[in-house]
């Protein structure tokens, strides 16, 4: 029976994997006949009126990504869809599986000759221990997930910044890490952040389903101002 689980995750991950570079052509095609509901909205930071919400803006993080260049979530990739997680690169457990997921995310969003769709969207995995995973670890460690580092970002910021941007502006959870309770270890789940740094959504990065949504949700935002203006 086991097995019998084992291979049909692995078949799944396999359509998956092959349907992914599909979904911008798909997604676009729908928005233009308007049968799409967009991606929701978490973190309401107040009501204005019923039916008027103003939602939480994510506030910025710097740091260093694999490259050596000093980066910043919201200046650096400005205008675009950004998918965040938390990671450390000695990890055994959840993260080679969660990195393995978002590679397919970046494989789908590869430049081709058909289309330029590689510049809507930017993978942040964020390190948790940041002391340990300096920059020739981060480099090494992307090479391999065949990181583009132009699409995925491996970053490595502050402990204290970068923990309170994961754990208390993302909301994620994951463990207790070296600092104590409250010091975030890594998580399995991707966030979705759009152009305005809006959470539009919370995706099980180990699920396959779960990617190739966010996948086809990154779609979504990317389009979303040219969908209101049709």
């Amino acid at each position: 029976m086991a097995q019998q689980r084992s291979n049909k995750k692995f078949i799944l991950g396999i359509a998956v994997a092959a349907l992914l570079p599909l979904s911008f052509f798909a997604i676009a095609k729908l928005l233009k006949k308007d049968h799409i509901q967009m991606p929701g909205h978490y973190g309401v930071e107040r009501v204005l009126q019923p039916g008027d919400t103003l939602w939480r803006t994510i506030p910025d993080l710097t740091g260093t990504n694999q490259m050596g260049e000093a980066v910043s979530i919201n200046e650096s990739l400005r205008g675009k869809v950004v998918a965040v997680t938390a990671f450390f690169a000695t990890c055994t457990s959840v993260c080679p599986k969660l990195n393995t997921n978002l590679a397919l995310i970046q494989k789908a969003f590869r430049r081709t000759a058909q289309r330029s769709n590689d510049t809507m969207m930017q993978l942040v995995s964020i390190t948790t221990m940041p002391e340990q995973d300096s920059v020739p670890v981060l480099r090494d460690y992307a090479s391999r997930y065949k990181a583009n580092p132009d699409r995925w970002w491996f970053i490595n910021a502050a402990k204290g910044p970068s923990n309170d941007y994961l754990r208390n502006q993302l909301k994620l959870s994951g463990g207790d890490g070296s600092g104590g309770m409250d010091d975030l270890m890594h998580s399995q789940t991707i966030v979705l952040l759009d152009k305005h740094r809006h959470i539009r959504g919370y995706y099980d990065g180990l699920d396959p389903v779960q990617v190739k949504k966010c996948a086809d949700d990154i779609v979504l935002l990317a389009l979303e101002k040219e969908r209101k203006n049709n």
